[in-house]
C-alpha cells in the first residue's frame, strides 16, 4: 500500500512505495484476460482506444481530487482517495514489477485496480464478482 506520511503541520507527504503482492483477480485478468488490439482487430474496429479510456482517465481524475491541479506540497492530507502523483508513481512501480508484460492501456487499467485494492478502496472478491457478471452478460449477446 502506498503510505503518505504527515508532518507536524499535516502538511509534509512524501509517497513510499506500493504492495507489490500479486492480487488474485487482477493476476486472472492479466493472464486470461484479451486485450483491445486483438478485440479491435477481430471485430474490424479502426479505433486505436478502447471504448472504456475515456472512462478510465475520469476515473483517475475524480480520485485524484484537486491533487490534479495543485502542487503536490499544497494537496491537503486525505482531501483525496488517491492523489495523482502518487497514482502515476504506483502505475510506473507496477507496470515494471507485475504488469510488464501488459499493454498500455490495459496496464494502467491493472494498476489502478491494484492501487485501490490495496488501499482498501475497492474489495477483491466484489471486483471479482463482478467482473464474472460482466462476462456472463457479454457471453449471452
Amino acid at each position: 500500500m502506498a503510505i503518505v506520511e504527515e508532518g507536524a503541520a499535516g502538511s509534509a507527504r512524501r509517497w513510499t512505495g506500493i504492495d507489490l503482492t500479486e492480487i488474485e483477480v487482477l493476476e486472472s485478468v492479466r493472464s486470461h484476460g484479451r486485450v483491445w488490439e486483438d478485440l479491435a482487430a477481430q471485430y474490424g474496429v479502426t479505433n486505436p482506444d478502447p471504448p472504456w479510456k475515456i472512462d478510465l482517465e475520469a476515473t483517475c481524475d475524480m480520485l485524484a481530487g484537486d491533487s490534479c491541479v495543485k502542487p503536490y506540497d499544497q494537496v491537503e492530507a486525505r482531501s483525496c482517495a488517491l492523489p495523482s502523483l502518487e497514482r502515476r508513481a504506483e502505475e510506473d512501480e507496477l507496470s515494471e514489477m507485475l504488469y510488464e508484460d501488459v499493454p498500455f492501456p490495459e496496464r494502467q487499467l491493472l494498476a489502478l485496480a491494484h492501487s485501490l485494492i490495496k488501499r482498501g478502496l475497492i474489495d477483491e472478491a466484489e471486483l471479482a464478482s463482478r467482473l464474472e457478471e460482466v462476462g456472463k452478460r457479454l457471453k449471452s449477446v
